[in-house]
């Protein structure tokens, strides 16, 4: 089961009472497009994150904190959705950090911060910043990883200047003092102003207005590293780039998170559309580590990436059944976009492919999906 009441406790414990009665979790159909959402009382939540091994718990804590940041004191226009987003990622960050403990919270950091810097490299500069320009757009394009994990490094970066204890402090009291009511940039930085950074020596060690006006990341960041992963990045360099034995990875004991940290690997000097692993690697690979049969849905995500950027044919099989048995527009939009870059081999692949899977889609997904590959 997941440890839901003890994630109350820890995020009550942290941030103050939870203001909406009951709390359930109803795991939706697999069409259901998001990870989770986060209604009032009731968290909808994706099948996908069901492994049968609790890993993947820390969608859980992310809805759950949205009970504070985002139903309790909600952005006040889409341009601010990072003071959803952000702190909610910094929070649910707190949640799994008191469960499971740092070494998991650093691992799950370190993951975003590597989504995140995919992200920046992507983005134009005007969109890396926290408050966005949405006017006459789409509010889905601000929805990028920008207010999810740049939000969080943020709070993050507070956290460590002026330590964890007054920040915690001040993060219960913003709670408190903004319950029910819209919350926009200008308003939070009133705020912190008024209740933390009080003097002019932490407003410029803070550096907020290059953090939420400003795009990228500024100087005063510093990324999180995990030593967990320094032997899951030996493994990979000693699989990807020195072409070792696959029987050589250490994959039944590492996390999930060790996983998709190695499937995660890339060649610094790599040229966007050239192979990195040969055919006989991958079919090591993928029969070694038994990805055929994986039933983590980020891992064979993550492995289906790597396996449509190489255009191995025999994952093919596996990612027709993994398209057309969930519709969660996080890994349906990417595959496709994917198989898209990949020319007639990925088109031949992913024109009747979306043809069959579409029907199944809920319209968050196919909107997305149909702007790639045209609607069938």
């Amino acid at each position: 089961l997941i440890p839901t009441a003890e994630m109350v406790d820890v995020a009550e414990r942290l941030y103050g009472p939870y203001r909406w009665g009951r709390y359930d979790i109803l795991v939706l159909p697999p069409s259901f497009p998001f990870g989770g959402m986060e209604n009032p009382r009731l968290t909808f939540a994706t099948p996908t994150i069901i492994a049968g091994d609790r890993s993947l718990v820390s969608l859980v804590a992310h809805e759950l904190a949205h009970s504070w940041s985002g139903n309790l004191v909600t952005n006040a226009t889409w341009a601010d959705f990072w003071l959803n987003e952000g702190f909610t990622v910094y929070f649910e960050n707190r949640i799994m950090e008191a469960v499971y403990g740092p070494d998991r919270a650093l691992m799950l950091q370190s993951l975003g911060w590597g989504d995140l810097q995919s992200t920046l490299a992507d983005l134009p500069p005007a969109d890396t910043r926290l408050k966005l320009e949405l006017a006459g757009r789409d509010p889905d394009e601000g929805l990028t990883d920008v207010a999810y994990e740049k939000g969080a490094a943020f709070l993050r970066t507070i956290e460590r200047i002026v330590g964890r204890e007054r920040f915690d402090v001040w993060l219960k009291g913003y709670f408190e003092r903004n319950a029910f009511r819209p919350m926009t940039t200008e308003r939070f930085l009133e705020d912190i102003r008024t209740h933390l950074v009080t003097t002019p020596d932490l407003e410029r060690q803070l550096m907020m207005e290059a953090w939420i006006y400003q795009p990228g990341m500024p100087s005063n960041w510093q990324p999180p590293v995990s030593t967990a992963f320094v032997p899951v990045d030996a493994a990979a360099r000693a699989f990807f780039a020195d072409k070792g034995p696959a029987s050589a990875i250490p994959w039944s004991g590492w996390s999930t998170q060790e996983r998709q940290r190695f499937l995660a690997w890339r060649p610094e000097n790599r040229r966007e559309g050239a192979d990195w692993l040969t055919e006989a690697q991958l079919a090591d690979l993928e029969a070694t580590l038994n990805l055929r049969d994986e039933g983590n849905a980020e891992v064979l995500y993550s492995w289906l990436q790597i396996a449509v950027q190489h255009r191995y044919q025999p994952a093919v099989p596996t990612l027709e059944k993994f398209l057309t048995t969930m519709g969660r527009r996080k890994f349906v939009l990417p595959l496709f976009e994917s198989l898209w870059a990949e020319g007639d081999w990925g088109r031949s692949i992913a024109t009747p492919l979306y043809a069959r899977a579409r029907p199944g889609y809920h319209p968050v997904t196919t909107n997305s999906v149909d702007a790639v590959v045209g609607r069938p």
